[in-house]
């Protein structure tokens, strides 16, 4: 638990990939894995409302492959909505592999939610991207990911 999940072996390849909006860093390396090929779509869940593809592409560049590959997801406002979204795209695309790209310091939490919203048909390979966490965040991260386990395990158990 002391160690943050760092990137994927970049060899990995997967149905599909998943980038919660956030931190920086997150939608360039989703970009960069679906460009070489280590997955066929792209979710960027938690857009603002009225984000479109080309609003995108002039922020992040790669405009072909954000034209051919990238959904927009725009439902979510928080991680539990990242990964119901996440979900509901999964299953209606039917795949069974995703790779979870966030922040190595949110990676967890997400990862959980996610696991939680999908149940265990599919297999979620976590993509922390690297980044420099205050320890306000890490420990503000930290309870919410405790918090979010006891919710779940005593939701198992009721």
């Amino acid at each position: 638990m002391l160690m943050l999940p760092g990137p994927a072996a970049d060899d990995v390849t997967t149905d599909a990939i998943v980038v919660p909006t956030g931190a920086a860093g997150r939608i360039a390396r989703g970009l960069d894995l679906l460009e070489h090929g280590r997955a066929r779509r792209m979710l960027v869940t938690g857009t603002a409302p009225g984000v479109t593809r080309a609003d995108l592409a002039r922020v992040a560049g790669h405009a072909r492959t954000i034209a051919c590959c990238v959904d927009l997801g725009a439902e979510a406002v928080d991680t539990r909505g990242n990964a119901e979204e996440t979900a509901a795209w999964v299953r209606a695309h039917g795949y069974r592999t995703i790779r979870l790209v966030t922040s190595d310091w949110h990676a967890r939490r997400a990862r959980l939610e996610l696991g939680s919203a999908l149940g265990r048909d599919v297999t979620v390979v976590v993509d922390g991207v690297p980044s420099f966490p205050t320890i306000g965040q890490a420990m503000n991260e930290y309870h919410k990911l405790l918090l979010r386990r006891v919710v779940l395990w005593w939701a198992a158990i009721a």
